[in-house]
């Protein structure tokens, strides 16, 4: 083969070309030669295409990257200046951009992951920053790589090229900035899938509202009933519980009660999830009351099982355990006599 000494590429866009090849190479099969880059439902529209089209898209993610001058894209507001490079509690360096991972999901709620699964993409550091977090290398220590703002869009691209039924942006609070920019190109470039906003829960109204119109489906968690508990347990974040009902309300005013379409697929609406912790430490029964009384009745509820104590949660002898079956079912059983109708219930049989 003949050398073109004037074609050069440097060794990183060579890995990174050659690491994009290998995931398609890997996941075709998966899904079929046939099924492959496939609409996967046209009459599906995503709330970010009539944004796009205005230039209001470009105009918000542009309005959330000055917001990081002073940032107070979630409700610790540091103040530091990321564009200089100042990092703030969530330990993101500065404005650039750092993700673990890309992906077809299939762990997550069926009606995300249908056959072809859910886009993932893994954002590293967190404002939350939980004793207990089950992704702490990603989320405390930030092990991921730098990328830019079309390498994103890429991501995104070849998620929906492979055949996913969503874009499921995970732990994107203080990446918002950077997640609409590359919305904007990967838009431009064909994207139409559903966005999925995978959160914490613990948003400000402010940012929330930038996100309006531009957010198909939110997935936020409630994790904690109590202030002392979120403030133990989640670095001094006190005001969790008390945001966090605010941000769900608003989610839901956004996006409404989230409800699979013929195919089985949800394209829009909330989905909240709530993670069982030993000895009551979110209050887990109240957290459904409160859901119960101020949500419709249907709204999609996952009540999450999988507690693992990791990380530094053998600091605390109280969660430093599994979780039991009773402790599980009481939750459960709650939840069904306050009538709500569409709870995600996990097997709990293997618990002890």
């Amino acid at each position: 083969m003949e050398k073109n000494c004037g074609d050069k590429i440097s060794r990183r866009n060579f890995l990174k070309k050659i690491s994009c090849i290998g995931l398609q190479m890997l996941f075709l099969p998966i899904f079929g030669r046939h099924g492959y880059g496939k609409s996967i439902n046209s009459g599906f529209t995503p709330a970010y295409l009539k944004l796009h089209r205005s230039g209001e898209l470009k105009e918000r993610a542009e309005k959330l990257w000055k917001i990081m001058e002073k940032c107070q894209l979630c409700p610790r507001k540091c103040g530091v200046n990321r564009l200089k490079g100042m990092k703030g509690v969530c330990r993101a360096p500065g404005s650039k951009l750092v993700i673990s991972a890309f992906h077809p999901h299939f762990g997550e709620e069926r009606p995300l992951v249908g056959k072809r699964g859910s886009g993932t993409i893994f954002f590293t550091h967190c404002n939350l920053r939980c004793v207990f977090c089950q992704n702490w290398e990603i989320s405390h220590i930030g092990r991921g790589t730098e990328r830019s703002i079309n390498d994103l869009a890429d991501m995104m691209l070849f998620l929906q090229k492979i055949g996913c039924h969503n874009i499921n942006l995970v732990t994107p609070t203080h990446y918002s900035p950077h997640i609409l920019k590359a919305l904007d190109v990967a838009v431009e470039k064909g994207l139409t899938l559903p966005l999925v906003y995978n959160t914490s829960g613990w948003e400000r109204l402010e940012i929330l509202k930038v996100l309006d119109g531009i957010v198909d489906i939110y997935l936020p968690d409630i994790k904690y009933w109590e202030s002392s508990m979120s403030s133990k347990y989640s670095s001094g974040a006190e005001t969790y519980p008390e945001i966090t009902k605010e941000a769900v309300l608003e989610m839901h005013r956004q996006v409404g009660t989230a409800k699979p379409a013929k195919d089985g697929i949800i394209y829009r609406g909330l989905i909240i999830r709530h993670l069982v912790m030993p000895n009551n430490v979110a209050g887990s029964e109240k957290i459904m009351e409160w859901i119960a009384k101020v949500l419709p009745k249907d709204t999609y509820v996952n009540i999450m099982a999988q507690y693992t104590p990791l990380y530094k949660a053998f600091d605390y002898p109280e969660i430093s355990r599994r979780i039991t079956k009773e402790e599980y079912v009481k939750v459960v059983n709650k939840a069904k006599e306050l009538g709500l109708s569409n709870l995600d219930i996990q097997g709990y049989w293997w618990l002890r």
